[in-house]
């Protein structure tokens, strides 16, 4: 078990909307340079949980430190603050646009000088930065100028992702990133979120494809109806003891690593 301080942790979090209970005392926890998948049925928590972490949907009780420290996350701002990125699964990419109009949409950089007066936008500076970053993770885009919209999943997947980095994020959480992707764009998203853990990201990854989730995740947190129904090791649970948490089949409480 890690004695080192998780970059974001949950305690005793709990959301309702109205009488359905989305999220009842839920403590979970992400390491830097970990990747924890979360797991259940729909209808389970999952986005909600990420949603709440994001700030979308603030929780309603519990408390959320980041560093070791509480704070509150009253909205999607306050989140991106204090370093938390999420790529939901519709990417929110621009088809009719570049990628590096993609990657800066909203957060273009200006020219210095005169240029900057005039509220040029650089786009050499921002064409260079691009390059930086698609290069930093081997993102397989190789042209800066192609509109996304002409791209693979695997590629706009990708986009979606190295945008949320721009801000060099600690935490970065993944909405069903292989969602309706064929086996070569699956393998190149993978191995993203493996470059992202290496980079010292803590990461979050929602998906119902287990076969993902074993080739990626170092843990596996189980939702079911709200609570928590399992924190598992990767390396030493078994795909029927995961299904068996997310079904009901097996007892409340994780196995693995001491949780």
């Amino acid at each position: 078990m890690s004695t080192q301080t998780p970059v974001l942790a949950l305690k005793g979090v709990s959301k309702s909307f109205g009488a359905v209970q989305a999220l009842e005392d839920v403590n979970f926890e992400v390491n830097s340079g970990e990747v924890v998948a979360l797991v259940g049925d729909n209808g389970a928590g999952k986005s909600t949980l990420v949603k709440s972490i994001a700030g979308i949907h603030p929780v309603d009780s519990g408390e959320i430190l980041f560093d070791g420290q509480p704070v509150k996350i009253s909205g999607p701002t306050d989140a991106v603050s204090l370093g938390i990125a999420t790529v939901y699964q519709d990417l929110a990419l621009c088809d009719n646009l570049d990628v590096v109009q993609n990657l800066f949409l909203g957060q273009e950089e200006l020219a210095h000088g005169v240029a900057g007066f005039t509220r040029q936008i650089d786009e050499t500076a921002m064409e260079h930065r691009s390059h930086e970053l698609l290069d930093t993770l081997a993102v397989t885009v190789t042209d800066m100028r192609a509109e996304v919209g002409t791209m693979s999943g695997g590629q706009r997947q990708q986009v979606a992702i190295a945008r949320s980095l721009l801000g060099d994020p600690k935490v970065v959480m993944l909405d069903e990133p292989t969602a309706a992707l064929g086996v070569r764009q699956t393998a190149q998203v993978l191995a993203l979120i493996k470059r992202l853990r290496e980079q010292g990201h803590g990461v979050i990854v929602i998906s119902h494809n287990l076969a993902d989730v074993f080739e990626v995740a170092d843990r596996i947190f189980v939702l079911r109806l709200g609570k928590s129904a399992g924190d598992y090791d990767a390396q030493e649970v078994s795909r029927e003891e995961v299904l068996g948490a997310i079904t009901g089949a097996t007892g409340n409480g994780g196995a693995g690593g001491g949780r």
